[in-house]
């Protein structure tokens, strides 16, 4: 072996050890987040089976199913054929390995304290944003669909299209998919020790620099969302209201008054709504926010621990990522010395 040769080959050899050492690291680091992981699930399954209850109260489940009901007889969209597939796959031996990204639909993925609130919100947004599958990645919207080079629906792969028709279904008309890869996102603080992870908006100020009469609270905080909603949703660690629903509602005022809201004009810049009906689009919505159970009686404790578990599963698969790479790396400086040998 010639001398050169020799040192491209210890080169190589330092390289791949570099390599290897950050892959046993990783897989180390991976087996404890694993670890730890499971000892607070179960530590969450001893609080399930000595409390019967979860994170939502007892109370919440009747109008969730309500929202879904609704959603499932409207059986020519796709928000109510996702649903049906999703309650029908066991039955059905149906392949649903394509909607692994989606979260579910606008609608069903959170609750307000009341049922005025819930409809005028919903009125505001509309129905077919309020049926909008949201997915988590862009990878996630195009296995919803897939298309062939003329642009038509390819009904030979999977897709959203093939399972409905797979059980004598169909989907009539467009439907709309928000990812939250794309959306502009809040970039404010949240407010301090709220568990749900409020955001820290300030309040409208009139010209003489005072909170105008009868203002409630921005949409967006008036939302209730499920703890696995609130954070290490997307791929950076984000929640969906600083997302999601920022992206929908912005800062919409919420007012007490239709006359309240009309003197607040002069502070108003993404428009507001008011309990007596003011500013509604006049748009009969039948798919609502189901209504939240009040005050949960779910310890801190229990919310914290969701959330480290959240937080560990996201940063399993960020390390599960970095270990790829590292073998991808790995076996693409392998292949070229041996195309150089």
């Amino acid at each position: 072996m010639s001398k050169f040769a020799l040192d491209s080959f210890c080169s190589m050899e330092s390289i791949n050890k570099r390599h290897e050492d950050n892959l046993k690291f990783l897989t180390t680091q991976a087996n404890q987040l694993d670890e730890t992981i499971l000892d607070l699930q179960v530590s969450l399954g001893k609080y399930h089976s000595s409390n019967g209850a979860g994170t939502n109260g007892a109370g919440s489940s009747h109008t969730e199913e309500e929202t879904r009901e609704k959603i499932l007889k409207l059986e020519n969209s796709a928000a109510g054929v996702l649903y049906w597939l999703n309650s029908h796959h066991a039955t059905q031996g149906l392949d649903l390995g394509f909607t692994k990204d989606v979260l579910g639909v606008v609608a069903t993925l959170a609750r307000v304290e009341d049922d005025n609130l819930s409809r005028l919100m919903s009125e505001y947004l509309g129905l077919e944003t309020m049926l909008a599958i949201v997915c988590r990645t862009y990878e996630g919207v195009k296995a919803l669909e897939k298309y062939d080079e003329e642009g038509n629906i390819n009904n030979s792969t999977t897709g959203l299209h093939v399972a409905a028709s797979a059980v004598g279904m169909k989907i009539i008309g467009r439907f709309l998919v928000i990812c939250l890869e794309d959306l502009g996102q809040y970039a404010g603080e949240f407010v301090a020790d709220d568990p749900q992870k409020k955001l820290a908006i300030q309040k409208p100020k009139l010209p003489n620099g005072k909170c105008p009469d009868g203002f409630i609270d921005y949409a967006v905080n008036l939302l209730s969302l499920d703890s696995r909603n609130l954070s290490f949703v997307t791929s950076n660690g984000q929640g969906l209201r600083e997302t999601l629903f920022y992206s929908l509602l912005s800062r919409l005022q919420i007012y007490k008054t239709r006359a309240e809201m009309l003197q607040a004009f002069a502070c108003i810049t993404d428009g507001a709504l008011s309990l007596d009906g003011g500013m509604i689009k006049n748009q009969d919505v039948e798919v609502k926010f189901p209504l939240a159970s009040g005050k949960t009686n779910v310890p801190a404790e229990y919310i914290e621990c969701e959330d480290r578990i959240r937080k560990m599963k996201w940063e399993r698969a960020n390390v599960a990522a970095d270990m790829r790479r590292i073998q991808e790396l790995m076996n693409y400086t392998r292949a070229n010395f041996k195309g150089q040998a």
